[in-house]
């Protein structure tokens, strides 16, 4: 089950801000002066060190909350990627990177996940010039993303967004106005993160 509660509740506990909510709002401020402020009332309070387990299970649910996934999601995610050739790793972090709701947010044509995810829901986005309302739906290299109606860019809060936003995305995309182009399969060496799929993929070899 998807967790619909408070967003900056799920930094905090992580400690590192998770993208959920708008760059430069009113809202991140107030985490950025909470990050390193656990929720609850012991929030203040000197936490006992982490056991290894306990480290990898705090990786696995930064990239969870990160990219908006259930168990199931990520855990399938998982099986897929270790079931292909090569670093399971790596292949992991192209799948999540490769959802077209994350694709959105990273063309920055939405202020967040959780808002790209609502576009293609609400059928607002094509896939080469193709409906698409499964926000896990995996892109490749090659294909076009873009808003299927022009009004799409007049909804008011994807308007401020793009017209403040700096198009600081990574390199294996590109953007003409509001359509963008995969160029390559993305790696870790594209986005900086701030988890470790290391102790994610050794949290499920368990």
């Amino acid at each position: 089950m998807r967790y619909i509660g408070p967003k900056n509740k799920l930094a905090r506990r992580e400690g590192v801000d998770l993208s959920l909510k708008t760059q430069g709002s009113k809202s991140q401020s107030n985490l950025l002066r909470r990050l390193n402020i656990p929720p609850g009332q012991h929030g203040t309070t000197r936490f006992r060190k982490r056991t290894e387990y306990g480290q990898q299970l705090r990786e696995k649910q930064k990239v969870k909350r990160t990219y908006g996934l259930t168990e199931t999601q990520l855990k399938k995610y998982f099986e897929i990627s270790q079931r292909e050739q090569g670093n399971t790793a790596e292949l992991l972090f192209a799948q999540l990177e490769s959802r077209l709701d994350n694709i959105v947010y990273r063309l920055g044509l939405a202020p967040t996940r959780a808002a790209a995810r609502q576009l293609v829901n609400h059928g607002h986005v094509s896939v080469n010039d193709n409906k698409v309302t499964i926000p896990s739906y995996i892109a490749k290299v090659g294909d076009i993303i873009k808003f299927r109606k022009a009004k799409t860019v007049s909804i008011p809060y994807i308007t401020a967004f793009i017209a403040q936003s700096e198009e600081m995305m990574p390199d294996w995309l590109s953007r003409k106005a509001t359509i963008g182009k995969i160029n390559a399969m993305p790696t870790e060496v594209h986005v900086s993160s701030d988890f470790n799929l290391q102790s994610v993929i050794e949290f499920y070899s368990r």
